[in-house]
């Protein structure tokens, strides 16, 4: 009888030891998330993503592709007002088009790698490599990280990523604010590992070309009234002094003056097609993603176009976060 019952004893403890080494500890995980980030050739992600940052929820179609040697190529779709816009890094630099405007502008610089980026799975596994104050968990299918951000708008402070059990794909991301509210979600609908790529998949005239071939001009009609965009934050001690329509070359511009303790210029008019496609260079410049577009952030001003107008943000005092900021709240109006 003692003979069974050690023999039953020792099954039961193998059994346990079996089951234990089937669940991998966070350790192993993020060591199996390093060596996916290393190892992988390139990858083409679908995914839709909403944002709860406006007045109403708005959602984007998001196409993602990177090629090894630090090729990538982001296109957003707004599905509602069928527009789009195009990331591109190649060996000639990083682009920001705009098809339907046939805007492209080019930058030296650091993107993606300046600050977190939620549609990019390697920027995702950084930020969870990164952060010593991560938590972990794990469902049935899934592994599980909170971790905090690196985003240019420090309201988005916090981000839950969700990886596949199995391959360890990306399946979701949230980025919420310090009272943990969603404003960003991101859901993937494909994930393509070690995909190939064609020749001119990340030419800058070539994804320019394709898009406008899908793509229509979403000026507002040239007999409508311009509506005039107020942001709706603005920095304390700061406040609207003036509101004056200038005639210039290219139309009817309006110029919004805040002073103050922090004081800005908003100036906007009905977008244009370019008829040029030449990029506009940005010496000193960088692509910052607004959320509903991507605008183009220098030193002292910011630049958008959104919903057939553009917008130039300047302040020889405000920092990025404070005009991000601003930026992002572009959404009221009133009847001019």
């Amino acid at each position: 009888m003692k003979r069974v019952s050690w023999f039953i004893a020792l099954i039961v403890m193998v059994t346990f030891v079996l089951a234990a080494c089937g669940e991998k500890t966070q350790d192993d995980i993020l060591e199996d998330l390093e060596s996916k980030m290393s190892d992988i050739s390139g990858y083409k992600a679908a995914a839709t993503m909403t944002l709860q940052t406006g007045n109403e929820p708005q959602t984007y179609e998001v196409e993602v592709w990177y090629q090894e040697k630090d090729y990538y190529r982001v296109a957003l779709k707004n599905a509602a007002k069928d527009q789009s816009q195009i990331i591109l890094r190649n060996d000639e630099g990083v682009f920001v088009l705009t098809p339907a405007l046939n805007k492209s502008f080019r930058f030296q610089s650091d993107w993606p790698i300046n600050s977190s980026q939620v549609y990019l799975y390697g920027s995702l596994i950084q930020d969870v490599l990164m952060d010593p104050e991560r938590t972990f968990t794990a469902t049935e299918d899934a592994y599980v990280f909170q971790t905090n951000t690196n985003y240019q708008n420090k309201n988005l402070s916090t981000q839950e990523i969700t990886f596949n059990k199995k391959d360890l794909a990306p399946l979701q991301v949230k980025v919420m604010n310090p009272d943990l509210e969603v404003l960003v979600q991101l859901d993937f609908t494909s994930f393509e590992e070690n995909a190939s790529f064609n020749e001119g998949d990340f030419d800058m005239e070539r994804n320019m070309t394709g898009a406008q071939m899908n793509e229509q001009p979403t000026m507002a009609e040239p007999e409508a009234e311009m509506a005039v965009h107020y942001p709706m934050y603005t920095p304390d001690g700061t406040s609207l002094d003036s509101s004056q329509t200038v005639e210039t070359d290219r139309g009817e511009s309006v110029v919004l003056q805040y002073t103050g303790e922090a004081p800005f210029t908003l100036i906007q008019e009905k977008s244009k097609v370019v008829p040029a496609t030449t990029p506009m260079n940005v010496s000193d410049g960088e692509p910052v993603d607004l959320g509903f577009t991507i605008g183009v952030m220098t030193e002292e001003s910011l630049m958008w176009s959104y919903n057939g107008v553009d917008f130039y943000l300047a302040s020889s005092t405000l920092g990025t976060e404070e005009m991000v900021s601003i930026a992002r709240s572009v959404y009221g109006t009133q009847e001019k």
